[in-house]
């Protein structure tokens, strides 16, 4: 058998290369899908909008047509806007660290190498649904103007 003579020992090198995943949370998520915008009847728009004295054509520029038109006991028409809303916001993250270590021995015969990589990874997730509600009760006198009005918003 012949016996090799190493001439020295090199090593190739070494990289190491990490890789770590970005997460993004619930509430970042929901940010990126929700349209703030729009044609949404808010509380906001409410308060804005509608007065006492405003005509019936007003209120529907401003809210929109009612989802329930009911008259009280003199026949003057109270208007419901019943909207109801409900966000369902969902989030995966996945993240890990990995190496990669490579190295090698040079010889006689040439260069011989080898590599490991090791790695970690782990994945999580979670979901978040919020319904929220809003209903704006608005009262016309008899010359169809707006004699009162009322809102209630909740969210669970």
């Amino acid at each position: 058998m012949q016996q090799i003579r190493l001439l020295g020992i090199v090593v190739g090198g070494a990289v190491i290369a990490l890789t770590l995943v970005g997460c993004m949370s619930t509430e970042q998520h929901r940010a990126a899908v929700s349209n703030p915008v729009g044609d949404r009847v808010t509380i906001g728009t409410v308060q804005r909008e509608i007065r006492v004295g405003m005509s019936s054509a007003d209120v529907v520029q401003a809210l929109g047509s009612p989802n329930m038109v009911t008259t009280d006991d003199l026949r003057r028409e109270n208007w419901i806007y019943d909207k109801i809303a409900t966000e369902t916001a969902y989030s995966t993250s996945q993240g890990g660290v990995s190496a990669l270590i490579l190295g090698g021995v040079a010889g006689a015969a040439g260069m011989v190498g080898g590599g490991i990589a090791p790695g970690y990874g782990q994945s999580s997730g979670a979901s978040s649904t919020t319904q929220r509600t809003l209903t704006i009760i608005i009262k016309f006198d008899d010359a169809k103007r707006v004699r009162d009005f009322a809102y209630r918003s909740s969210s669970f």
